[in-house]
């Protein structure tokens, strides 16, 4: 095999959790125009409908299933529908995420629970459900999280007030290397890439307030574009990546460098 054909994944089937906008679809269409089949979950069956139609018209075979990852009944029927669908999951991208922004004495214990819940609950949920089917099927797969470069420092609360945000992400990456020692036995490798500032409907408050600022103390002087995340989670998903596991990569333009 040579080095090129190492990073397709024809014949692999990809689920991309919060998949139908921002990162996350940026991700799926990577994972598409590698050659996987590509499955994406949110919970608006709106947004989701535009997004596999998106796909589709750049030539990637998709399906949809609305899923809140918090809840993981839903999360097990989203996983099944897949499985209807297409028999197999080799590659799930943990994407789906949810933050809250207020100063410490302000935060309502309902945001920390919400974001709390989806992003380490609902996490665990999904990689849960595709980890079984993986060790049952028998033959590896990949496991690629996205957390966030907030969760690998603290920030100044008068930039980006996210206390449960940036704990939760903190927590994704030590799951990233606690599920990659559980899973390694089984041929599954576990992953995590950490995004710096990209411009989505998330971010889209704080840029507003500090994206001069954040561009400036960012060594590659930009914001995250709509390619950026395509290579990393692509080479993460192939079987170029066969010896690693456990790993946390940041992709932020360098801003954690300094």
């Amino acid at each position: 095999m040579s080095v090129l054909d190492s990073l397709r994944l024809d014949g692999k089937v990809a689920l991309v959790t919060g998949g139908s906008r921002g990162l996350g679809l940026q991700i799926a269409h990577g994972l598409g125009e590698a050659g996987a089949t590509v499955a994406i979950t949110a919970r608006k069956p709106e947004g989701l409908a535009h997004a596999e139609q998106e796909l589709a018209a750049s030539g990637i075979h998709a399906t949809s299933a609305p899923c809140d990852i918090s809840k993981n009944d839903e999360v097990e029927a989203a996983v099944n529908h897949v499985l209807d669908t297409f028999g197999q999951i080799d590659i799930l991208v943990n994407n789906a995420g949810a933050t809250w922004g207020a100063p410490f004495e302000e935060l309502p214990l309902e945001a920390w629970d919400k974001v709390v819940r989806t992003n380490v609950d609902g996490t665990f949920f999904v990689s849960r459900a595709v980890g079984i089917h993986m060790i049952h099927r028998g033959r590896g797969g990949r496991i690629i999280n996205i957390a966030s470069i907030a969760g690998l420092r603290g920030n100044d609360p008068g930039v980006m007030a996210t206390l449960p945000y940036n704990t939760s992400k903190g927590a994704v990456v030590n799951f990233t290397r606690a599920l990659a020692a559980t899973l390694a036995e089984h041929q599954i490798t576990v992953n995590c890439i950490c995004p710096g500032f990209f411009p989505t409907k998330m971010s889209q408050g704080v840029l507003a307030r500090i994206g001069d600022r954040v561009i400036e103390r960012t060594p590659l002087k930009r914001l995250g574009g709509d390619e950026d995340l395509k290579g990393i989670a692509v080479f993460f998903a192939s079987p170029a990546s066969s010896y690693i596991t456990g790993q946390v990569i940041a992709v932020d333009g360098g801003s954690t460098a300094i």
